[in-house]
């Protein structure tokens, strides 16, 4: 299939006088999950991964992922003509990078400018029009093509109660109107969509398993416009935005409304904010150019959303041990499968009180699946469950009053002397970094070593981030704050929300994946900080070596499994809570 659509593009490109086309995964906010609409080079390359960007000539087609993918995109892309480019790679050119090299003088480059951010397209502008390369950004070139698209995503809005926020939406715009006077700014333009369900505590449904709703929002120290479908609210939505002062207006005005601030200090985000808004600005605007104020704000939980997160990981402890007791006693009996099995922790997970829906698509990846990192069972891919090996189940949850996502990758039957030594080392890896006592103002990129260490003593790594932020019945995945080494990332404060999932993945044979969600909080020295474990579920006691573990990782993971056994027992079955006792028991 994806030959045919590159030949439609092509088609498209001869008749518009175009040499190149690239296609990003974003929608018109910059998201990393995007709605159905907005699902271009999906449908292009054949490629589903959430981080992928094609480009396209007359004689070549090439596609970039990160590590994460690069088994999938393999095998998506197989027999399709595009060339897979592993994007971190050595001697893998970026994109930009890829353009700039291939396009020549006199030619001409388009993309959608509502879907690429502005700092990106900005900075390839200017450097293919050194070389005479002329770019157009005002055209969607595969929405041209693609016959059956799917509409924009309309879904009703709903309001999240102050109480579970902690702070009213009337408080939040008021602290921002602060922000925005102490740096000198008129106005904010905020284009991310989490950021602006946070502000005004809203939400949406517009993005799968992203409770968000498709907007736009500008403020100033009087006004508050948010420009989203009309037919998205009803009374109660409209009256409680409308008592906060933010005034609604159709989705596209926004791009009506860009041209007509003159003469202001306008503060946006490059990384998020759309190139085709920033064309739109008038030449005597002047841009302050940071990350947008509500980012970090959001990152900080609130004592009533800490409240809430603890809340939520007790009822999803309670379904994931009840799944993994499933799994170790029925499952293989069942007939059960990948897809089978997510269905059954969805339906462990609805019976607990609150649960709304899936925080993102479930990965339940069976020996040699567990090493395609981001693995999605299919009709054609769904495998049965074995006696043997490992199985690797990573997946999450929306509650009435928080999110969660938890990894657990469970032994079926007797495991190799190998397979027992990467649990461990993964296991000790995440143990380390969940046990880290640190000073204020370490960043992420700084603690990410304590995951890696057990591995990187044998030479082994893993190609993804070891943490991302989690937002408060929001997204998933949500900066600044993470735990990686590659690149610079935001200090750790006390109210934040990270994973901790480091892995291991053996092309062909299985993954490894373990992950809890962290609380970064006071520690007892003055001046540091330490991390509390929000996820509450066993790990796997028939795949450690515990004469790999050293005394202090032996006693983390002892006061670990005690806590997850006195929390979660009253609220399992007999049978299940029996069970529980023994797999936590002290090693």
């Amino acid at each position: 299939m994806a030959r045919e659509q590159i030949e439609l593009l092509r088609g498209w490109m001869r008749e518009n006088a175009v040499d190149a086309v690239l296609v990003v995964t974003d929608d018109f906010h910059g998201s990393e999950y995007v709605g159905e609409h907005f699902q271009t080079r999906a449908w292009l390359t054949g490629f589903t991964g959430s981080a992928g960007t094609a480009a396209v000539t007359a004689d070549a087609a090439c596609l970039w992922t990160d590590g994460r993918y690069f088994l999938q995109a393999a095998d998506q892309l197989a027999d399709s003509g595009i060339a897979l480019m592993k994007s971190g790679e050595p001697d893998v050119p970026t994109p930009a990078e890829w353009l700039l090299n291939t396009l020549q003088t006199g030619q001409t480059l388009a993309f959608d400018g509502r879907t690429v951010c502005a700092a990106f397209a900005e900075k390839l502008t200017e450097a293919l029009s050194v070389r005479g390369v002329r770019v157009r950004a005002d055209a969607d070139p595969v929405g041209a093509v693609w016959a059956d698209r799917p509409p924009l995503s309309k879904q009703p809005a709903w309001l999240l109660d102050a109480a579970l926020a902690g702070k009213s939406r009337e408080q939040k715009l008021a602290e921002l109107r602060a922000t925005l006077d102490a740096a000198e700014a008129d106005c904010l333009v905020l284009t991310s969509l989490d950021d602006i369900m946070w502000l005004l505590n809203l939400r949406g449904g517009d993005v799968a398993h992203n409770p968000v709703l498709l907007s736009y929002l500008y403020i100033d120290c009087g006004q508050c416009w948010l420009f989203a479908a009309p037919e998205a609210f009803g009374e109660l939505e409209r009256a409680a935005l409308g008592a906060a002062g933010v005034t609604l207006a159709p989705y596209e005005q926004i791009y009506e409304i860009m041209p007509a601030l003159t003469d202001l200090t306008i503060w946006l985000d490059p990384n998020k904010v759309n190139y085709a808004l920033t064309r739109l600005l008038p030449s005597s605007a002047k841009r302050l150019e940071r990350p947008s104020p509500t980012t970090a704000a959001k990152a900080v939980k609130t004592e009533a959303e800490i409240a809430g997160f603890r809340r939520a990981h007790l009822a999803d402890g309670a379904a994931v041990t009840a799944f993994i007791y499933w799994l170790k006693h029925s499952a293989v009996a069942e007939g059960a499968t990948e897809r089978s099995a997510a269905e059954t922790v969805e339906r462990l997970r609805e019976e607990q009180k609150g649960y709304r829906e899936p925080s993102f698509a479930p990965i339940v990846a069976v020996g040699e699946h567990g090493a395609i990192v981001h693995y999605s069972a299919t009709a054609e891919t769904d495998a049965p469950l074995r006696a043997e090996g490992f199985v690797l189940c990573d997946t999450g949850g929306h509650y009435a009053d928080g999110t969660t996502d938890v990894t657990r990758t469970i032994s079926m039957g007797e495991l190799t002397t190998r397979q027992k030594e990467d649990y461990t080392d993964v296991l000790r890896g995440h143990l380390r970094l969940g046990a880290a006592v640190f000073r204020q103002g370490m960043r992420g990129d700084q603690l990410d070593i304590l995951a890696r260490q057990p591995l990187w003593e044998r030479g082994l790594d893993y190609r993804h981030g070891t943490g991302h932020g989690v937002g408060h019945l929001l997204n998933v995945h949500e900066g600044p704050n993470r735990f990686r080494w590659q690149g610079e990332s935001a200090a750790m404060e006390a109210g934040m929300i990270t994973s901790d999932e480091p892995g291991l993945y053996r092309e062909g044979e299985y993954g490894i994946r373990i992950e809890n969600l962290l609380l970064c909080c006071p520690a007892k020295a003055e001046g540091y900080l330490a991390f509390e474990h929000l996820t509450l579920a066993p790990y796997d006691r028939a795949a450690i070596l515990p004469e790999r573990l050293t005394a202090e990782e032996r006693a983390w993971l002892n006061a670990y499994h005690e806590r997850v056994c006195e929390a979660l027992s009253p609220m399992l079955s007999p049978e299940v809570a029996a069970w529980l006792r023994g797999e936590t028991a002290a090693i």
